[in-house]
């Protein structure tokens, strides 16, 4: 009996090996082979592709499929000033009562002196956004704002709409300017206020990396209208609050009477004043190193 259990036992153990020698032998004869494929959900059983039939008759999207519809929209002006908040700028702190009046266009023969006379009457610097077509036409009437102490912003070289610009026909205009700038100023501008305010996310970049601050307003006078003294008073006054930056023209374009901007002016820095609000220019307003 215990002759037959040993028997047994040994032959068990010689089943157990032939059978690990038999899997070990398939591994070696499929290693080096490529995987069977698998099937997944645009394949059948075996793994080959289903072929997707041009006679479907599943209703077509009404308004057509994602491809086509959902494009990819340029931010509002709105979002990209959330988005670049340290790049592009509206106003200072409004934890300081300081403001900034600011004026576009310039320099020209007519709208610019008077604007110059009233500022040096009050003893208030602002800042000039200059065209740089026009510096080449008035370098004298330049040269003033920059004797008196006044900031300088770029303003474009020939007041383009940059929304419509190619790249380098943007960058071209930003350059030209700042090379007229630094003739007369001795450096490049580190502010700079698009055409009409409007300016694309790619503009914002490029300006970003050239260290330059674009700066826009919270208060708009509308004097380009050509708005009586009284409405343009009314128009800031209503609106001008700590760290306000305030816009208005010391140029315009063809036919633009800017004789009320002017006349309000002496009226609202004088008010301001009574309100202890201090005038600065943009770059202490935002106190740009």
């Amino acid at each position: 009996m215990i002759r037959g259990l040993v028997v047994f036992i040994i032959g068990g153990m010689l089943a157990l090996a032939a059978a690990g020698c038999g899997s070990h032998s398939g591994n070696e004869h499929n290693r080096g082979k490529e995987p069977l494929p698998q099937p997944d959900a645009y394949s059948n059983e075996e793994g080959v592709p289903i072929q997707i039939e041009d006679n479907d008759d599943t209703p077509e999207l009404v308004d057509g499929s994602e491809k086509e519809v959902r494009k990819e929209e340029p931010l509002t002006l709105a979002e990209l000033r959330e988005k670049y908040k340290s790049t592009f700028l509206l106003q200072g702190s409004s934890k300081e009562n300081r403001v900034a009046l600011t004026f576009d266009d310039g320099p020209d023969e007519t709208f610019t002196p008077l604007v110059l006379d009233e500022l040096k009457k009050a003893g208030v610097h602002a800042t000039f956004f200059v065209v740089g077509n026009r510096i080449e036409a008035n370098p004298d009437i330049f040269q003033r704002m920059v004797n008196e102490g006044h900031a300088i912003g770029n303003h474009s070289y020939s007041h383009p709409n940059y929304l419509k610009l190619s790249d380098e026909d943007f960058r071209d205009e930003v350059d030209r300017t700042d090379k007229l700038v630094q003739t007369y100023f001795g450096h490049r501008p580190s502010l700079i206020r698009p055409p009409y305010g409007g300016v694309t996310e790619n503009q914002i970049e490029w300006l970003a990396s050239m260290e330059k601050k674009i700066i826009n307003w919270n208060v708009d006078s509308l004097d380009w209208k050509g708005l009586s003294a009284d409405e343009v008073y009314t128009n800031i006054m209503d609106a001008t609050k700590a760290g306000s930056i305030i816009l208005q023209h010391s140029a315009g374009g063809e036919g633009e009477d800017l004789t009320g901007s002017v006349e309000a002016l002496h009226r609202v820095i004088a008010e301001l004043k009574k309100k202890n609000l201090e005038f600065v220019t943009v770059p202490d307003l935002i106190h740009l190193q």
